[in-house]
């Protein structure tokens, strides 16, 4: 099942009938990570500005803006994950139409939520990724430890919010999230596989897209296996 969603999604992320929308998630999340670059940067430049390591020796100065620069690169890395669910939050109900729509024309499409909804709800999760992956950050340096903290984190993060997104089309938050819940196994499943993906440059920048698109997949399924059989756990369904 797993394998199937994760195929059709990403089958669908260069699809023709997403392609606008594969454009638009790509500018947006780039433009957002390059604000915080630049941000992050104006503020290490004021920061040198005033405390000058050395004034003996400038290029000892020159050298921290340099190592400051690739601490930035890791900090946008952890920054990723709540930049993709704010891109997310914009582009869902337009490419999770498009998906349900080519991939199951004999069912009826889902419900938009609200625009004002969407993003007050992506916006509340996109803080608490952020607070999570900054906590994450702390160790980013203890061997195995920081890389397992931050994968462990975002699989469980991204698994939540994607397919809370996506089911909230069909049914109320609160029964999209018991939904979740009930098929644990399988939706973190796939919060593995975007987790797996944030962590490969550039192609990182497909999270947004591809996420949506699988949960969408995700939770079709799951819902004829819910039709199925009522009420049953992952176990029993393995």
């Amino acid at each position: 099942m797993l394998v199937e969603s994760a195929a059709a999604a990403l089958r669908q992320t260069f699809s023709p009938p997403l392609r606008a929308i594969l454009w638009k998630s790509l500018g947006l999340t780039v433009g957002l990570l390059l604000l915080v670059w630049l941000g992050l940067t104006r503020l290490i430049q004021a920061f040198q500005a005033s405390h000058h390591i050395s004034a003996q020796y400038p290029i000892l100065d020159n050298l921290a803006y340099y190592f400051a620069g690739f601490g930035l690169v890791v900090v946008l890395a952890y920054l990723m994950p709540a930049v993709s669910i704010l891109v997310a939050g914009f582009f869902l109900d337009d490419a999770a139409e498009i998906v349900e729509r080519t991939d199951f024309p004999d069912e009826p499409p889902g419900r938009a939520m609200p625009f004002g909804t969407a993003m007050v709800y992506a916006l509340r999760f996109a803080g608490v990724t952020l607070l999570v992956n900054l906590a994450a950050l702390v160790i980013f340096f203890v061997p195995v430890i920081g890389i397992a903290a931050f994968f462990a984190a975002n699989a469980y993060l991204l698994s939540r919010e994607y397919f809370e997104m996506a089911a909230a089309r069909f049914r109320p938050l609160p029964e999209a999230a018991e939904m979740r819940r009930i098929f644990s196994v399988r939706t973190l499943g796939a919060g593995c596989l975007l987790a797996a993906l944030m962590i490969i440059p550039i192609l990182n920048l497909l999270t947004p897209l591809f996420g949506i698109a699988l949960m969408v997949h995700l939770h079709k399924r799951l819902s004829r296996l819910r039709l199925a059989g009522p009420r049953r756990q992952d176990h029993a369904l393995r």
